[in-house]
């Protein structure tokens, strides 16, 4: 038989693991880097490491001439900045300058925030956590789309076109403009080895408007050779 306090230790590391479960469900329905068993190693480790820190500090044997104090919470603080390594892991920098996995790598630090919670026996504070976690990053974003202002339901773009006429730079600008798409920044070069010109474009647009939509718009554009959109 387990005494109350292996009990009460194997309760956290469930309870901690049940909650990771949640967080880690969430990334992988979204074909995210950190998934199940990502999520769960952190929140349970960090769970573990919070009870052993917490434990430690009371059960360390020391003499009667000689007092002893430890931070109950010393070694569960750096699990914060250790988590770091895992967080910048996933998140991305692409080809078009456009930074992907900010929220991920937020994540992998929420789900070692929980371990730690739920180690420490904040079991209360850690289930409404991972419920404000997940309605943060599964509701909101969707009313926004649907109630918010129009400002923040835009998306951005990069469109890369080829144009073989130097003259025709200018008017497909303007044009593209006319189909209320944004243009935030314009970058024209000249394609090596061919008479060719490549203009590129950080446009916003609505969020609702299918890229496909804006693919099919500007390709049947006079002077248009190519079109890449990059989302």
């Amino acid at each position: 038989m387990l005494d109350v306090v292996d009990s009460e230790l194997l309760i956290k590391l469930v309870v901690s693991a049940l909650l990771g479960l949640v967080i880690g469900l969430e990334r992988e329905l979204k074909s995210k880097p950190l998934g199940l068993k990502t999520s769960l190693v952190i929140s349970i480790i960090s769970c573990l490491l919070t009870i052993v820190s917490i434990e430690s500090a009371y059960l360390l044997p020391g003499r009667d001439d000689i007092m002893i104090r430890m931070d109950p919470l010393r070694l569960a603080a750096q699990i914060v900045s250790g988590i770091g390594f895992l967080g910048a892991g996933v998140i991305l920098r692409r080809g078009n300058d456009h930074i992907s996995g900010l929220t991920t790598a937020a994540m992998v630090w929420g789900a070692a925030g929980i371990g730690i919670a739920v180690g420490a026996g904040f079991y209360v504070e850690a289930v409404a956590g991972v419920i404000l976690l997940i309605i943060s990053v599964e509701l909101i974003p969707f009313a926004i789309v649907k109630i918010g202002p129009k400002s923040l339901t835009k998306k951005d773009l990069i469109i890369k076109i080829t144009v073989s006429q130097q003259e025709s730079l200018e008017k497909i600008v303007e044009k593209i403009q006319g189909e209320k798409i944004s243009v935030t920044h314009i970058r024209i070069k000249d394609i090596k080895d061919s008479s060719m010109h490549m203009l590129e474009l950080r446009t916003r647009v609505n969020g609702k408007r299918p890229v496909t939509d804006i693919y099919y718009t500007i390709a049947k554009m006079q002077d248009v050779d190519a079109i890449e959109i990059v989302s």
